[in-house]
């Protein structure tokens, strides 16, 4: 028989380790608990035998063989599953974090371990001042992003120390979200007079954000152009396995920091995730704008995603472009715009639009279905046949291509009807040669069909190529995008149009560039600095009168247009008899 008191002394201890940021060693201490005791009373148990006067506020319990938070501080220790045998720990939920951001500058700043991750990146994108935060999350490298760099170290007689922007006061602390008044976008922008950045707007976004305190453009400005010997240190996917393994680094955004193995000023990258990027805005957007540019920057040059000789000249063009301007004090990109009140602009927009005036006409009457219809040349390659195109009268209605032997055919039965939903369509082009192609990789039931449609001039391929883009999609030509779609290619198209201006010759002997900055190692491989610099400053005719702004946006625009855009490669296991491992692909 058990008495009454032997259930009241129905006690045990729980040893609690402290981690105590002030001090270099962690202790233990040992509580007498029971079984209905809840969480919140543990800590003040903790905090009372602790005896520290300091602010526990941030404090929590973490059990270490779970790997889980004890968050609910309402839970007793019976319905948590808490025994004798636990090994807990009472530690802050905010610690220190090494970024590395897409531009390649290192910040440390404090973030929540407790938090889920897709929470933490939305406190981290409010202390850098990105909006859209659901557009980026955070990357564990491999062991072997780091080796070529650490390895250059060694043989360096003068350590390299990384330029770090320390954040250490930054207030990612969930709470209460900054006053809806204070980020909106009807706000009216003002402007840093000494360089003409959105320094203010930006500012009042996140008024307690440590970037208030210091220069704003500390992360709207691209960096200096690296060597390209450093530029061939840094790691480099050279297999769609190591690609595939990169991307396994993938944080899960609906568990925390602590529960995935992330560990105190541990380093991770934060990046862009997912390939859709909403309302860019150059009044709001300064660092995003900037740091989406770096990573597509980097793609480029450490050729994460493949493109031509053509287009990485583009790039370098580009690149050398925003190089300059962003170097120069002279040039303000903002400061030309008018500072109008968004609220007034908005009502004048409004009161035109009751008033029956001039309106946009972007949206037309969408009872019609749009279609193409035009002369095109087909081929379908065959083994043992030359390339020879034959014209067509081809039609784009929906998401279908049908053609017929010519235009007074066009009501009867087709020569062929191909449904692009889900196709790959691929550019096939050459501006200084006049070719303007379109590959189209079909799936059908035993493999991808393959055909080549070849059009006569860039306004022809421009519609005709949106339309291809937006039908693999699932999309028609009805879609709101497909006129910007339109306009983006023919932009691009004119970028790869290379003027023979005869400042080019001239250029290269006061050039103050190193063209091996703005390619990757690869193509600059294959031509010489003198080759290599003519074809830049060429290209850089075509794109020389742009803003700095407007420049980094083309520059995403172009990636945006090319082949691979948007497709991610992960490592999937096969079930089977016999178990193999191979890299897969999917868009984003």
């Amino acid at each position: 028989m058990l008495s009454s008191s032997d259930f009241a002394s129905a006690s045990w201890e729980l040893v609690v380790r402290v981690d105590h940021p002030n001090e270099e060693e962690q202790k233990d201490i040992t509580l007498r608990v029971s079984g209905d005791l809840h969480i919140g009373g543990v800590m003040l148990k903790l905090v009372e035998q602790i005896n520290i006067a300091q602010d526990w506020s941030d404090f929590a319990l973490w059990w270490e063989q779970k790997h889980c938070w004890l968050l609910k501080t309402h839970w007793t220790l019976d319905k948590c599953g808490v025994q004798a045998d636990a090994k807990l720990v009472f530690t802050p939920q905010h610690k220190m974090l090494r970024l590395r951001l897409p531009n390649m500058k290192t910040v440390r700043l404090r973030v929540s371990f407790s938090t889920v991750v897709f929470r933490a990146v939305s406190d981290i994108c409010r202390a850098l001042n990105i909006r859209r935060a659901e557009e980026l999350s955070l990357l564990k490298p491999s062991g072997e992003y780091f080796k070529k760099k650490k390895k250059k170290d060694k043989n360096n007689k003068e350590p390299i120390i990384e330029d770090i922007l320390n954040l250490e006061g930054s207030p990612t602390i969930s709470g209460p979200s900054v006053s809806p008044g204070l980020y909106s976008k009807t706000m009216t922008p003002t402007y840093d007079p000494i360089n003409g950045t959105p320094a203010s707007s930006t500012m009042t976004w996140f008024s307690d954000s440590p970037l208030a305190e210091q220069n704003c453009s500390i992360l709207a400005f691209s960096q200096p152009p690296q060597s390209p010997e450093a530029l061939a240190d840094m790691y480099q996917s050279r297999s769609l396995a190591d690609k595939a393994k990169l991307n396994s680094g993938w944080l899960d955004s609906s568990r925390s920091l602590m529960e995935q193995g992330i560990q105190e000023d541990e380093q991770l990258l934060l990046r862009f995730k997912y390939y859709t990027f909403f309302d860019l805005n150059p009044k709001y957007d300064a660092v995003r704008i900037n740091q989406l540019y770096e990573q597509a920057r980097w793609a480029i040059l450490l050729e994460e995603i493949d493109c031509t000789e053509e287009e990485m000249l583009i790039f370098a063009a580009l690149q050398y472009h925003i190089s300059k301007l962003s170097l120069s004090t002279e040039i303000q990109d903002f400061t030309n715009e008018s500072e109008v009140d968004e609220v007034e602009a908005a009502l004048s927009n409004l009161e035109v639009t009751l008033e029956g005036g001039k309106a946009d006409n972007t949206l037309e009457d969408i009872t019609d279905i749009p279609k193409l219809a035009d002369n095109l040349r087909l081929f379908r390659p065959k083994k043992l046949i030359l390339k020879a195109f034959k014209q067509y009268w081809f039609v784009f209605k929906d998401t279908s291509i049908a053609y017929f032997k010519n235009k007074e055919l066009e009501q009867g039965e087709p020569v062929e009807k191909l449904n692009l939903r889900g196709c790959e369509v691929v550019p096939d082009v050459n501006v200084a040669g006049r070719k303007f192609g379109i590959k189209l990789l079909i799936p059908v039931a035993d493999g991808m069909n393959e055909v080549y449609l070849r059009c006569d001039h860039e306004s022809q391929y421009a519609q005709w190529m949106a339309a291809c883009i937006l039908a693999s999609k699932g999309k028609t030509m009805a879609d709101s995008s497909y006129q910007p779609e339109v306009l983006n290619i023919l932009s691009f198209l004119k970028m790869k149009n290379r003027n023979s201006a005869s400042q080019v010759a001239s250029g290269l002997e006061n050039m103050d560039m190193n063209p091996e900055c703005f390619v990757s190692p690869r193509c600059a491989k294959k031509h010489k600095s003198k080759q290599l610099a003519a074809c830049i400053l060429e290209a850089h005719q075509n794109v020389a009168q742009m803003p700095l702004v407007e420049a980094k946006l083309r520059f995403i625009q172009a990636w945006q247009s090319l082949p691979e855009f948007g497709l991610t490669y992960y490592l999937v296991r096969w079930l089977s008899s016999l178990t193999r491992t191979s890299p897969l692909r999917s868009p984003a």
